[in-house]
């Protein structure tokens, strides 16, 4: 139980998150193929699930449009609590008094292994801003006794350390667009199915064929676009959290080490 909750909660992994988000998007759509009536007008619009469709309909349920956009938004939520844990995480070391924190202490070259000693096996190339951080400064200043050049490292590192965090979304930011153009597609598909029902030289018109290929395709871009709001909203502010815990990080090491240290003589 210990492992699975570290694996899933503390510190998840994103193939095991993948894994259960797929699950939870085929749960959530059986969940609403149970409570919806087949061709009603809720599980037209969010599934796709109708009684009659529209001839030649290349996405029979439950292989819809909507049913795919359920997919990408699950995926993608899965992804947001990945990021969303791994900066609860970096939040939380600022808290465990990694530097002291006395309003008259001074840090010199002697006080300085037992803090490298205590960071060094919190952070690796992924996770441990602050550890990292702190761990980087205290070895620039013992090779160099410079407190200029260890506040060029601290920034270079803050700078990196945003690139690095920017780089993470590069999914979930592909998610975000994903969703709405898998929308648009559905809607291409519709509006293409009504035209082809058009036969001009017929008196009349299959107008009640023609609306349902219409509606379809409202509806595939309708479910899009309101759950790629929601996934961008995600995204926002997950970001924001994980790059507060980067700045947060980075002033905590300029406070409580940079501007500590003495070189001595």
């Amino acid at each position: 139980m210990s492992v699975l909750r570290d694996t899933l909660w503390e510190r998840p992994r994103r193939s095991w998150i993948l894994l259960v988000a797929v699950a939870l998007a085929g749960a959530f759509v059986a969940l609403l193929t149970l409570v919806l009536p087949a061709g009603s007008p809720a599980a037209v619009l969010w599934l796709d699930y109708n009684a009659t469709l529209p001839p030649n309909y290349p996405f029979p349920y439950p292989f819809t449009i909507q049913n795919l956009t359920h997919l990408i938004l699950f995926i993608g939520l899965g992804e947001s609590f990945c990021r969303w844990r791994s900066a609860v995480r970096e939040c939380a070391m600022l808290a465990e008094g990694l530097l002291p924190q006395a309003y008259d202490v001074v840090l010199q070259a002697h006080d300085l292994p037992p803090i490298r000693a205590r960071v060094a096996q919190r952070h690796d190339g992924e996770q441990g801003f602050l550890p990292g951080l702190i761990d980087l400064c205290i070895l620039q200043f013992q090779a160099s006794r410079s407190v200029d050049q260890t506040v060029s490292v601290l920034n270079s590192s803050l700078e990196l350390l945003a690139h690095r965090v920017d780089l993470r979304y590069a999914l979930l930011r592909y998610l975000v667009w994903a969703i709405p153009t898998v929308g648009f597609i559905g809607t291409v598909v519709g509006i293409a199915l009504a035209m082809a029902l058009i036969d001009p030289n017929a008196g009349t018109q299959p107008l009640g064929e023609i609306a349902r290929a219409l509606g379809v395709s409202f509806n595939t871009t309708l479910v899009a676009l309101a759950e790629s709001a929601l996934l961008v909203l995600l995204l926002h502010l997950v970001q924001a959290r994980e790059e507060l815990a980067v700045n947060q990080a980075g002033y905590y090491t300029l406070v409580n080490l940079i501007n500590r240290l003495y070189a001595g003589r």
